[in-house]
């Protein structure tokens, strides 16, 4: 997918003289001749489509570097606000930090300075300057326009679950709208309302997150097997385990179609794995009251999966796993020295890579998940790895194509809380305005307002 961006020289065309009158704030009538009328109905718009940015004395740089910056998570609500006002917007990939672009207004400057953003008034001259420089072939930038607010929905259950959505949490604080749906939405074909999906902390493969052996005793275990187990009877099916797979099923359709899919921490493995274990039985007789089917193992389907490939199941239901794409078990990083790196890619040859990873810091701090990263091995080849310990050979952030569409896999829970545990209070994100780990939720939930243009091949 090649995107475009706004051109950075204006454009002149001439007019023949027009006697022009003007009115209080409004109307500017034109005494046109009848060939004028026909310029302006078939040229004017053209020009006006190219220049339309420009049309004001000067512009709002948001500067997301981490020198400038104040509140990097609150400058993409500011984003998501002005592109929800019908406005566009450029992101300036890899320019201070993944800068913004924004049409100057009075109301832009207010919602600044309410929000704590920081921000640049810049004149056309300056704007055009930048964008000139950001277009030279030796420079790694690129200029991206953002059209449209994108819809977002949360997959979520609806009943009080023990443990915090970073997703969620971020889009609350950076004051970006969403809806929250579940099973009943998605199988009832919900999905096509929207155009990005977050999954939330979820396991798709019917065995109640492998919360087993800890927690099955626990009043929130035993209320949420029963109300999953209502919900498949009400759905239609006879196990939970059946019906998370139509779920995914539904949701793999979504992505196929052209939908946009962010996933972290237990949701990424375990929908996966749901897809390759479609029509089999892997689930022990404590999760869906009979055995599992012999040798399942040998029966994965990987070409079904979107991310990882050749990974071993988990057979023991009271160890806290899915499988050996995670790489919980096998880290060997102490606390201090847990970060992970983010890859750089051509801005302009890779404008989604690069979108994906834009950031005032190449080093992210690593934090904890039931699914922390994925074992670099069983990552899928066409899959590319935007952040990743190279020490631990883990890869903590991928991304691909399926389809039509998009899905991006970011390992662990919360990326200001390093070992998140069930009960946990939750993260307050007026601690962590400028979080590396959660600016990179953002770049996802910016990244379907991108403008598409077409390959020249």
């Amino acid at each position: 997918m090649k995107l475009s961006a706004v051109p950075s020289m204006m454009i002149l065309v001439p007019m023949k003289t027009t006697s022009l009158s003007r009115t209080n704030h409004s109307k500017k009538e034109f005494s046109l001749t009848a060939e004028n009328q026909i310029f302006r109905k078939t040229i004017l718009p053209i020009v006006f489509l190219f220049t339309s940015f420009y049309s004001f004395a000067s512009v709002i740089l948001i500067p997301m570097d981490a020198e400038s910056q104040k509140n990097h998570l609150k400058a993409y609500g500011l984003t998501y606000w002005v592109l929800a006002k019908q406005q566009k917007v450029q992101w300036l990939l890899n320019y201070r930090g993944g800068a913004f672009l924004l049409p100057d207004g009075d109301a832009v400057r207010k919602e600044c300075q309410i929000r704590g953003v920081s921000f640049e008034v810049l004149s056309d001259g300056q704007a055009n300057s930048i964008l000139s420089d950001i277009g030279s072939p030796s420079q790694n930038q690129e200029a991206v326009i953002l059209e449209k607010a994108p819809k977002i929905a949360v997959y979520s259950p609806k009943d009080n679950q023990p443990w915090d959505d970073a997703v969620t949490m971020v889009l609350t604080y950076a004051e970006i709208p969403y809806v929250t749906i579940y099973d009943e939405e998605v199988l009832d074909d919900k999905l096509a309302l929207y155009d990005w999906l977050h999954l939330h902390h979820e396991d798709f493969t019917g065995q109640y997150g492998k919360f087993y052996r800890n927690y099955r005793a626990t009043p929130w275990y035993i209320e949420g097997k029963r109300l999953a187990e209502e919900r498949a009877t009400k759905l239609g099916f006879s196990k939970v385990s059946q019906e998370k797979g139509a779920v995914a099923e539904k949701i793999r359709r979504y992505v196929i179609g052209g939908g946009f899919m962010f996933a972290m921490c237990s949701a990424t493995d375990s929908f996966d794995i749901a897809l390759a274990a479609d029509g089999i039985d892997i689930c022990e007789p404590m999760f869906d009251g009979d055995p599992s089917d012999a040798n399942y193992q040998e029966k994965l389907n990987y070409s079904r999966t979107f991310a990882f490939q050749n990974f071993n199941l988990e057979r023991n239901p009271l160890r806290y796993e899915f499988s050996s794409i995670d790489m919980t078990a096998k880290r060997k990083i102490p606390k201090e020295s847990d970060y992970f790196s983010l890859m750089e890619f051509s801005a302009k040859w890779d404008p989604v890579p690069t979108m994906l990873t834009q950031n005032h810091t190449t080093l992210v701090k690593g934090f904890m998940g039931q699914t922390t990263s994925f074992t670099r091995g069983e990552v899928k080849p066409t899959v590319i790895v935007l952040g990743e310990n190279k020490i631990n050979d883990e890869a903590r952030y991928i991304h691909g194509i399926k389809g039509k569409g998009f899905f991006t896999f970011y390992g662990g829970h919360d990326p200001e809380d390093y070992q998140h545990r069930v009960g946990d209070p939750k993260t307050e994100l007026e601690l962590h305005p400028t979080s590396p780990g959660y600016r990179l939720i953002l770049n996802n939930v910016l990244f379907p307002a991108a403008r598409k243009k077409k390959q020249k091949t």
